[in-house]
């Protein structure tokens, strides 16, 4: 074969064995590739072994112009292969020479290869581990830090106990002793208010809950939102925004079994997706639901499967709306068709009436097809009711069974002669209501039928007196029969309803609701200009006006909101009038399910 020959490299050898060379001097040798097995570009001398002989190589200038020269450090290979035949006679190397460099090469780089992934493992290693061992073991009750330092804080846990569990690596099994109490029926407060609250290390106040939801809001999260239908304004969450960002929403209402016997759902749940489009979410749908029933828990696990998507799923509510009592009806009910979830079934979180029962979210492994389910700590609302009753008092609050509305005026009160009189001839204008010692309102201008209906816990006792003998009672009752507070001692700590609201209420159908006031964290009081059960040819509620106006007292957090009448019972179904709907509205609203 004709040839031109170029300037090659020198190779030095020694007559038997080779020299070994260390890894610092392969820094120094250009990048080689296949078709520049031993050929250097720049014709630099590469010294491997030392010989007195000198071997010249050359290649044909046809297979150079095909051949890749590396442009960079990235692109240098270390890689070996027999070289062409390079001359005749003396110039030619032997077999033997070309095996040895061969495996020197091959050597060499394995080396390399070896010391860079060492260098790899070594710069990961930092990352990860510290990670492992940094995680801390929570509560699966409260989602509080495991610790064995202070007995009174959320979390303790029996030092041998605490040492006996992490030796067998069950730390996650461990419940700590305030949840302990708290299964077994003691009322322990979780979250700080501005009450009968005593304070104390077992308190969490409102902006470290949050502070632990802050991420939400920059993760990619399915938010499954409980909002409590008997305080629907008050658990709403005004600043859920804040919280959720961008992230997609599944309303849940909870409690419905708690509505009054002959409540139409479809009412309720028109009522409730009109409620919702004023907050302007992004909200996908709304499910009317029951944890103690299970009503509705079937819809919700469907909308969950089908909306995930591979993100986590986070319950997300207020302070003691029963986020607890949901996600175990939600394991519950995917238990039947997910091995994860009956297993998730054996650790779950704990129940009670205490607002903040869950101090830390508590990671659930609910979904075979990968995810997490998260409990999430109640954000406490200092405008509800349970912020200033005192925890002892805070079970009379929470509704235990179906409600009955409480109408006045009523024949079944018992009032003496003059009340009775003066209420048949001017109604209950004059008169002052308290609903237990949270509670007052002042009747100021009603037409002669008008009729107030509380809806409300049982506890709350109603009871009516003249206007100008209400603060005389209330100082003489408050807790005796204005309960709570409950007891004298109580009573005397009570701050008082130091907050006064006058409401001018305007209706347009007297026979029709006029709407509701409805009491943060305790119930709603339902204003019919005329009763049904007071309605006759006779009534004419032009001639005496469109408005009536009266004064609620309330403790100085508490919110008051006046909004359109729920409609509960019979009666709430056949007065409700369903709103038409643009072509655009019918498109974006979201659907209800029940």
């Amino acid at each position: 074969m004709n040839c031109r020959l170029r300037p090659a490299a020198i190779l030095q050898r020694s007559s038997m064995t080779p020299k070994t060379f260390s890894l610092s001097s392969l820094s120094s040798i250009p990048p080689l590739s296949l078709s520049h097995q031993l050929t250097s570009p720049n014709s630099n001398f590469l010294r491997l072994n030392s010989s007195k002989s000198t071997l010249i190589i050359c290649k044909s200038m046809q297979s150079l112009s095909h051949e890749k020269t590396p442009t960079s450090e990235s692109e240098t290979l270390f890689s070996v292969s027999a070289p062409e035949p390079a001359g005749a006679g003396a110039a030619a190397p032997t077999r033997g020479q070309i095996f040895l460099e061969r495996q020197q090469s091959l050597a060499a780089s394995d080396m390399v290869l070896a010391a860079s992934k060492k260098k790899k493992k070594k710069r990961e290693k930092p990352s990860g581990s510290p990670k492992a061992s940094s995680v801390v073991a929570n509560c699966y009750g409260c989602g509080a830090p495991l610790q064995t330092s202070e007995t009174d804080a959320p979390g303790y846990v029996d030092p041998d106990t605490y040492e006996l569990k992490k030796k067998h690596r069950q730390l996650r099994t461990v419940l700590c002793g305030r949840c302990r109490l708290l299964s077994h029926g003691h009322m322990i407060t979780a979250v700080g208010g501005n009450g009968g609250y005593s304070g104390g290390k077992q308190f969490v106040s409102a902006e470290e809950l949050r502070e632990k939801l802050s991420h939400l809001c920059h993760e990619k999260a399915l938010i499954v939102k409980l909002v409590d239908i008997v305080d629907f304004n008050g658990s709403f969450l005004a600043r859920v925004r804040d919280l959720a960002g961008a992230n997609p929403i599944i309303l849940v209402v909870t409690k419905v079994d708690l509505l009054p016997r002959g409540t139409d759902f479809n009412c309720v749940g028109d009522w409730v997706v009109e409620t919702t489009m004023k907050k302007k979410l992004n909200v996908l749908s709304v499910h009317l639901t029951s944890s103690k029933s299970l009503v509705g828990i079937a819809a919700v696990v469907s909308e969950i499967q089908r909306e995930k998507k591979g993100r986590d799923v986070y319950i997300l509510g207020s302070a003691n709306v029963g986020k607890s009592a949901f996600i175990n009806a939600l394991l519950k009910m995917m238990s039947y068709k997910d091995p994860v979830a009956a297993a998730a079934r054996k650790y779950k979180p704990i129940q009670s009436a205490v607002p903040g029962t869950t101090l830390g979210p508590i990671q659930i492994d609910a979904f075979l097809g990968g995810g997490k389910l998260y409990d999430t700590p109640g954000v406490h609302l200092h405008h509800r009711q349970a912020a200033v009753v005192h925890s002892e008092d805070l079970p009379a609050l929470a509704p235990q069974s179906r409600l009955r509305g409480q109408s006045l005026p009523n024949s079944q009160v018992v009032l003496d002669k003059s009340m009775t009189d003066k209420i048949e001839t001017n109604g209950l204008n004059g008169f002052s209501i308290f609903w237990g010692g949270l509670v007052r309102i002042d009747v100021l201008k009603v037409l002669p039928q008008t009729c107030l209906t509380f809806y409300g816990p049982k506890a709350l006792q109603i009871h009516m007196v003249p206007t100008d003998k209400a603060d005389e009672f209330y100082q003489k009752e408050l807790g005796v029969l204005l309960t709570p507070p409950t007891g004298k001692q109580r009573a005397e700590e009570w701050m008082g309803l130091e907050t006064k609201r006058l409401l001018q209420i305007k209706f347009e159908d007297a026979y029709r609701p006029a709407g509701d006031i409805a009491i943060s964290g305790l119930g709603w009081v339902t204003v019919e200009p005329i009763s049904r059960s007071q309605r006759t040819s006779d009534s004419n509620p032009e001639e005496t006006g469109t408005e009536l106006v009266l004064a609620v007292h309330v403790p100085k957090p508490v919110e008051i909101f006046v909004r359109p009448p729920l409609p509960v019972g019979k009666a709430g179904g056949e007065s409700y009038q369903y709103r038409e709907l643009t072509p655009k509205e019918e498109e974006v609203r979201p659907k209800w399910y029940f």
